[in-house]
């Protein structure tokens, strides 16, 4: 294994500390326990969003938050969900009144502590489940489909409908109707190193892919031998596509998605393909979102994500943020 690491003991405390520093006017950084807030208060009669999971997959989530976006994020171990008592300090620490939202992925572990920590907090809230992985229906973690990259998606757009000043109704709403109208697949070239094992999550061969992979590197539809970029887009698109259920001329948000180790050259390909199919469907490519996102540490690999939108939603989603990791 290599790695920037000390001790890998160390190496979640050494990593949150550094974004503190570098990031320090738009967060903070919190000990005992763990969680990132804005460097500002929420203001006041705002909706405060919570999200979290296992660390390994940043930016997801503290690089989104900031205004327009999250106001609290909380960071588990590599690939493990953070514990409620997290959740809770995190949810104190930003509701300014109007509530709090928790962006939950359908993972069980995150699920379950999510759930934990609404049924402790004192004050009003809802939780929205994301469950945009089309890949496979139920998983090693997951009853159900699985949340991934998706997730930025639902951050942003109810990010931006609670800095405008939506009550938590509205923004529950509003949320449950991005995860409904957003689908995802993704596909791993390599294998990651989670960095307490020290050894790769799977096996795979030089001239094999994952599709379907999972963003800890769970198992996906097939394992198959390596194609052209064509056809890997191609599958994974037909399989977004023909669940979403999307006529000719609707608007859509595409996005290519890094897991950590494939290159922008490589993504923006993706993306061409990706939106050559589209365009021979007919629909109408309003938005596009090309990077590392929702990674998997350094699996090379990438997901599609495709958002139905309108109006209200193209509307959110241009809305200013301000962000480590996303910013207009």
């Amino acid at each position: 294994m290599k790695k920037f690491v000390n001790r890998v003991e160390d190496l979640l405390a050494e990593s949150l500390r550094g974004f503190g520093r570098a990031h320090a006017d738009i967060v903070r950084v919190h000990d005992d326990p763990v969680h990132v807030t804005r460097a500002t208060p929420t203001p006041a009669g705002k909706v405060a969003l919570i999200s979290g999971g296992g660390s390994g997959h940043e930016p997801l989530h503290a690089g989104f938050v900031g205004r327009g976006m999250l106001d609290a994020a909380c960071p588990g171990a590599v690939f493990t969900s953070p514990t409620p008592d997290q959740k809770l300090a995190a949810a104190r620490a930003v509701d300014s009144g109007a509530g709090v939202l928790f962006v939950v992925k359908n993972y069980e572990g995150d699920v379950m502590n999510f759930e934990m920590a609404a049924e402790m907090y004192e004050g009003a809230n809802a939780s929205v489940l994301v469950n945009d992985d089309v890949a496979v229906e139920d998983s090693t973690w997951t009853t159900g489909r699985r949340g991934v990259a998706g997730t930025v998606v639902v951050e942003k757009i109810a990010g931006a409908a609670a800095e405008r000043g939506a009550d938590l109704a509205t923004v529950e709403a509003l949320a449950e109707r991005v995860v409904a109208s957003t689908r995802s697949m993704g596909v791993a070239l390599t294998s990651c190193t989670v960095p307490a094992a020290g050894e790769p999550t799977f096996a795979i061969g030089e001239d094999e892919m994952e599709m379907g992979v999972g963003i800890h590197g769970e198992p996906g539809r097939k394992r198959a031998k390596l194609a052209p970029a064509d056809e890997i887009v191609g599958e994974m698109t037909a399989a977004i596509l023909g669940d979403l259920g999307l006529g000719r001329g609707d608007p859509v948000l595409l996005f290519v998605n890094g897991l950590g180790g494939t290159p922008l050259m490589e993504l923006y390909l993706v993306y061409d393909a990706a939106a050559r199919i589209l365009d021979d469907r007919g629909l109408a490519i309003a938005r596009s979102l090309v990077g590392n996102y929702c990674t998997s540490l350094e699996m090379a690999g990438c997901s599609l994500t495709v958002t139905r939108m309108d109006d209200e939603l193209l509307t959110l989603w241009d809305a200013p943020v301000h962000t480590a990791a996303l910013r207009w």
